[in-house]
């Protein structure tokens, strides 16, 4: 569920803190399908990143983890490569091509010197369309997926994150591992994976942005020749809004150690209401700023509760959640979670202040740049953007939309997120000073 909520958030964020954008192309190849290119011929580079709809929210009951274990096998042989000759194919020519499955997408990414374009192309239309899964490597990733599994349930964050998720979402497929369960993976067969594949990565559903070294002139028949022999419409099941059920609850899970994690959430917003803007700056003031963060000041600095503290927006397809985290000594966990109680009330209560304000704004403008550290960075920005519906003129668009929250925006914002007593509270530890609500 972390990476989830992590990837949900991190790519609105960093495309809201654009200052000036880049310079986008949308590019139609001969067969229809689109992308957005930016060009940069300062490395002989090119990188390209693309999406699905669909993703673990849409695994069958009793299957969880099909599409993880599906986006974990296409680079594990493909076409008339087995495992050991693809994996020597990219690697003979430092080509970096990999998947990964989250609740609402999945989602891969292709980086190639530019004088290997064409065998970078080759092997990822290997992957979508002519993956092997022979059965040796599906036991080998199921094996893999397993002792992961096994793992997490020594990890009080990830026990954290799977009860939040039950206690938020209940019976909705967002409650459920992305990664499975031992029973769900142990069941899962080559025709599992071979149902996900057509299921879900079809043209239809199909979004592409590439940045580097071509012109869209060589892009247009690259994408037809990655992405052309896919099916043309997703199958992917339609997946029901979500609805917070978890309000007002505490959930402490025993877990023996000298720490608890802590985490905490409420019903967020969306990706497309107007008042986005001010959520990410009240977001930054609150939590999400690092040392500079009220929640920072004071749980850390004044009281050393906690070596880090922070909040975040986690935006999904079908719900959307505030949430933060933290770790404390089980003695003192008691006296944080009032900490944060304090300050999220403050917060919904009064707002935050003209210099708060301007200082957030000044920094989610002018922190831009850091943002674009190669192209691969790029184009996980632009597919981000791309994710979550907006054109090419949005970049255009953005520092105007900082610049115009006005503090009544930011104060109106905060009453929204914050005020009120539905907080759900997940403990993983021997925390004391929290009482259990069940």
């Amino acid at each position: 569920m972390r990476a989830l909520l992590s990837l949900a958030f991190v790519a609105f964020f960093s495309v809201s803190a654009f200052a000036a954008g880049p310079k986008i192309e949308r590019v139609t190849s001969p067969g229809g399908i689109e992308a957005w290119l930016v060009r940069d011929n300062s490395l002989p580079l090119l990188a390209l990143q693309f999406a699905w709809r669909g993703g673990a929210a849409g695994d069958p009951a009793g299957k969880e983890g099909r599409a993880a274990m599906t986006s974990d096998l296409l680079v594990q042989g493909a076409g008339p490569r087995d495992q050991q000759e693809f994996a020597a194919a990219l690697e003979d020519k430092s080509i970096s091509l990999g998947f990964s499955a989250g609740a609402d997408m999945v989602q891969g990414s292709l980086r190639v010197l530019s004088r290997d374009k064409d065998l970078g192309i080759e092997l990822l239309a290997d992957a979508l369309t002519r993956p092997r899964f022979d059965e040796r490597q599906i036991e080998r990733i199921r094996q893999s997926i397993l002792a992961a599994l096994s793992r997490e349930e020594t990890s009080p964050e990830t026990l954290a994150r799977r009860a939040f998720a039950r206690a938020a979402f209940g019976t909705h497929p967002y409650a459920r591992p992305a990664r499975g369960t031992p029973d769900s993976v142990k069941a899962l067969t080559g025709a599992d994976l071979r149902a996900e594949l057509a299921a879900t990565y079809a043209r239809d559903n199909l979004l592409v942005t590439a940045v580097g070294d071509t012109t869209p002139a060589e892009l247009g028949p690259m994408l037809d020749r990655a992405f052309g022999g896919l099916p043309a419409k997703s199958s992917a099941p339609a997946i029901a809004q979500a609805s917070f059920g978890g309000g007002g609850r505490t959930i402490v899970i025993d877990r023996p150690g000298s720490q608890t994690f802590a985490l905490i959430g409420r019903p967020g917003i969306s990706r497309d209401d107007p008042d986005l803007f001010a959520a990410v700056v009240v977001n930054y003031i609150l939590g999400g700023g690092g040392f500079n963060s009220r929640l920072m000041l004071s749980v850390r600095e004044r009281e050393g509760l906690t070596y880090g503290i922070g909040t975040g927006l986690a935006i999904f397809d079908h719900a959307n959640l505030v949430q933060g985290s933290w770790s404390s000594e089980n003695r003192v966990v008691g006296r944080a979670l009032a900490l944060v109680r304090t300050e999220l009330a403050r917060m919904g209560k009064d707002g935050p202040s003209e210099d708060e304000l301007s200082g957030a704004k000044d920094y989610l403008l002018g922190s831009y740049a850091l943002q674009f550290d190669g192209v691969g960075a790029i184009a996980r920005l632009l597919l981000g953007a791309r994710l979550d519906g907006r054109g090419l003129d949005w970049f255009d668009e953005r520092e105007k939309r900082i610049r115009a929250v006005t503090l009544a925006d930011a104060r109106r914002v905060a009453a929204r997120l914050y005020a009120g007593d539905d907080l759900l509270v997940v403990a993983v530890g021997k925390p004391e000073g929290i009482s259990p609500s069940e």
